[in-house]
């Protein structure tokens, strides 16, 4: 049985419904899971964990400062163990390479390159933004060409099936 440590960086909630999709389906698989908000649970990756998935959103075209902090704290726990990432970001709805690019980058950035990437859309939560960001998101996603502008709901993209399968994938990993 595998005991596997999800900590995540998220701006608006959405990375950490999937951690907690991840944790769920890592139990329906017979193994142990804990997800932690890296900014609340600290940059140390506990002992008896032995494997790692990291989670990272992307706002203004990279990930959390805090998140890339502690991949490079915890780099080389990170390569001794089965580990992975799963970045969340609306490029990867609309623009895949972006998605990946953002990836790139934060590989260069920390140092480690993770044996297994999952990309997985967000979410536009207009519900939960104050007037001006409502405005900016609208905006964009207007400019990009999307339909989702009724500011009277969210929209919620990421596609639970894929996160499902990365999940799996993983487990099989580990095992």
């Amino acid at each position: 049985m595998a005991n596997i440590y999800i900590p995540f960086g998220t701006t608006e909630g959405q990375t950490a419904k999937i951690a907690e999709f991840i944790s769920d389906v890592v139990h329906a698989h017979g193994h142990k899971a804990q997800t932690a908000d890296i900014k609340q649970a600290g940059d140390d990756i506990p002992d008896w964990f032995d494997s790692v998935i990291v989670g990272a959103s992307v706002h203004l075209g990279k990930h959390e400062d805090y998140v890339r902090d502690f991949v490079q704290k915890n780099k080389t726990t990170l390569e001794s163990l089965p580990s992975a990432l799963f970045s969340v970001s609306m490029a990867a709805h609309s623009d895949i390479m972006d998605a990946e690019n953002y990836v790139g980058k934060f590989e260069e950035e920390t140092g480690w390159r993770p044996t297994q990437v999952g990309l997985f859309s967000g979410a536009i939560l207009y519900t939960h933004y104050g007037f001006i960001k409502r405005l900016v998101m609208k905006k964009i996603a207007s400019d990009k060409g999307s339909l989702d502008t009724d500011t009277s709901r969210d929209y919620v993209y990421t596609e639970w099936d894929g996160v499902t399968r990365f999940t799996e994938d993983f487990l099989a990993r580990v095992k």
